[in-house]
């Protein structure tokens, strides 16, 4: 055997071995404010960020040293003192916007727990249903997209289909699929007063949050329904229908494509987002493409086949996507030139 491959791989395992770590230090971050109270770029000491943050010095102190040899944190070894980049801070301390990476740092810990789960349903087939994931994986979602949809769906993206704009602001109707907590659909809500705008997600807590925000923020063009998409009836039609980072995830993708294509009126179009992956595993061979391979395991590939469903899985690429929407019925299929990092987009009509 090559033993300078050997090496090379041991510090690969080594290097993955630390990403993880480093995500369960970002979730600690993230659940105790400590990214928050660093969000000022001011250098500070461990035992003054503890008493900032009411939180037991020591483990404050771990945390920092931990934080800063994986490059998230500064340390000043002169003075002793830590402070988190105005750079960093962009995407660590500034939940609500479409560039927080929060979401990240819940979802990982959330879904390794499923582990021994998983390894049983490796064995023994089925998998793992919706409702055995716990809240930190309801919000990490919500914070992996909310910003996004809150910031861009109604203005830049929709952008891309003018003739859907000038229906919503003109007192047309718009469905969110799989609208989990609701934000993409109050983003419309927002965005469009005059129209009638309801959301649908089978996942009760998620229902439960969405109705909440809905009438707090007194949005009454907006409803929420717990369901699937048989809940929803065909009339009247819809000019949009909503279908974001939720196709891979469906136990009957087809099925439900096709009824929602029973639901659009006649010039109504689908607006599909999915994640950014490629139709070959080398095009995946690259840090988002392992996290979605990982998404994909411990969440989008195993709730599918919880229930019966294919597992698409979250890197199902835009070659199955349009072959999956076109053999629902739909006649043209559309790739949009929406610029996203982490996503891709397909209007589907006919």
């Amino acid at each position: 055997m090559d033993k300078d491959r050997i090496k090379d791989f041991a510090e690969r395992v080594y290097r993955d071995m630390a990403g993880a770590m480093a995500i369960g230090m970002a979730y600690l971050g993230e659940k105790t404010g400590l990214f928050r109270a660093l969000a000022d770029g001011a250098a500070v000491s461990a035992a003054a960020l503890a008493e900032r943050t009411g939180l037991v010095p020591r483990y404050v102190e771990e945390w920092c040293a931990g934080m800063a040899a994986a490059g998230w944190l500064e340390h000043d070894e002169a003075t002793g003192s830590f402070r988190l980049p105005a750079e960093h801070a962009f995407l660590l301390a500034s939940e609500g916007t479409d560039h927080f990476m929060g979401g990240l740092f819940l979802a990982g810990p959330s879904l390794l727990a499923l582990a021994p789960r998983l390894v049983q349903a490796f064995r023994e087939g089925g998998g793992i249903p919706p409702e055995a994931f716990d809240a930190d994986w309801l919000l990490a979602v919500d914070l992996m997209n909310g910003g996004a949809y809150r910031e861009r769906l109604a203005s830049y993206w929709l952008a891309q289909l003018p003739e859907v704009r000038a229906r919503l602001e003109a007192s047309g109707r718009a469905l969110d699929v799989g609208c989990g907590v609701g934000e993409a659909a109050m983003a419309l809500a927002r965005a469009f007063p005059r129209a009638a705008i309801l959301g649908v997600d089978p996942d009760g807590r998620a229902i439960g949050r969405a109705r909440a925000a809905a009438t707090g923020a007194g949005l009454a063009n907006l409803a929420f329904l717990e369901g699937t998409i048989e809940a929803v009836p065909c009339e009247p039609p819809f000019d949009l229908v909503l279908l974001l980072d939720c196709l891979h995830d469906l136990a009957a993708p087809e099925a439900t494509l096709a009824a929602i294509r029973a639901r659009l009126a006649p010039e109504g179009v689908l607006f599909v987002m999915e994640p950014r992956a490629g139709d070959r595993i080398a095009d995946n061979a690259n840090p988002l493409g392992v996290t979605y391979y990982g998404f994909s395991l411990f969440h989008c590939t195993t709730q599918s086949l919880a229930r019966g469903g294919p597992g698409l899985g979250t890197c199902a690429g835009p070659a199955r996507i349009t072959e999956l929407l076109r053999r629902a019925g739909f006649a043209e299929v559309e790739p949009l030139t929406i610029k996203s990092f982490t996503n891709m987009f397909f209007a589907a009509r006919g």
